[in-house]
């Protein structure tokens, strides 16, 4: 019996703003229609999501249409790069990911490692296995965390991975018990 675990990256937010409260941009909040659509015909069970608002409002619509309620799980949130809550600007953030890529126990003062993130990521994911074994399971997400929880059952999600995945974007895992047997790329929408 298979598990299905759709990995959605949550779509366009804002530049700057609070991590745990930014939003979604207004190209953010249309795709979450297409969101929707993509995972129509998947009959989904179970919607997880990050706590941060942007992975959250990625999937309600998915939920609804099936009239489920967005589960949040605290330690699917994104990894933390600095000690404050703000928003990394993209220049600054790219060696932060690199040196963390090379050197999985890397951070900065105030933040955590990629070996921290995906302990307490892939934790998640194992008890969603567990508990909704059979089941095809929504989990709102991040481009970090989907990369380390995916690069846990397979070394091949790496940064090069995380750097061609877009906002939003979907991956199936298909798992028999814990064992990962295939993923494949769902989403249709346009890429940047």
């Amino acid at each position: 019996m298979s598990t299905f675990i759709y990995m959605v990256r949550h779509g366009e937010s804002p530049k700057e703003g609070n991590e745990r409260t930014r939003g979604l941009t207004e190209q953010g909040s249309k795709d979450t229609d297409l969101v929707a659509a993509t995972l129509k015909t998947e009959a989904i069970d179970v919607v997880v999501s990050s706590p941060y608002k942007r992975s959250v409002i990625t999937v309600e619509k998915t939920a609804q249409q099936f009239h489920l309620e967005v589960l949040v799980r605290e330690d699917l949130r994104e990894r933390k790069f600095v000690s404050d809550e703000t928003r990394i600007p993209d220049r600054e953030l790219a060696p932060i990911l690199e040196k963390s890529f090379e050197d999985p126990d890397f951070f900065v003062d105030g933040g955590e490692s990629n070996a921290e993130c995906q302990r307490r990521a892939v934790d998640v994911l194992r008890e969603l296995l567990d508990t909704f074994q059979g089941e095809k399971v929504v989990v709102g997400t991040h481009g970090a965390v989907m990369t380390l929880i995916m690069g846990n059952f397979d070394e091949k999600y790496d940064l090069e991975f995380l750097y061609s995945t877009t906002k939003p974007d979907i991956y199936r895992m298909e798992f028999h018990e814990k064992k990962l047997i295939d993923v494949q790329r769902l989403w249709i929408g346009e890429t940047p």
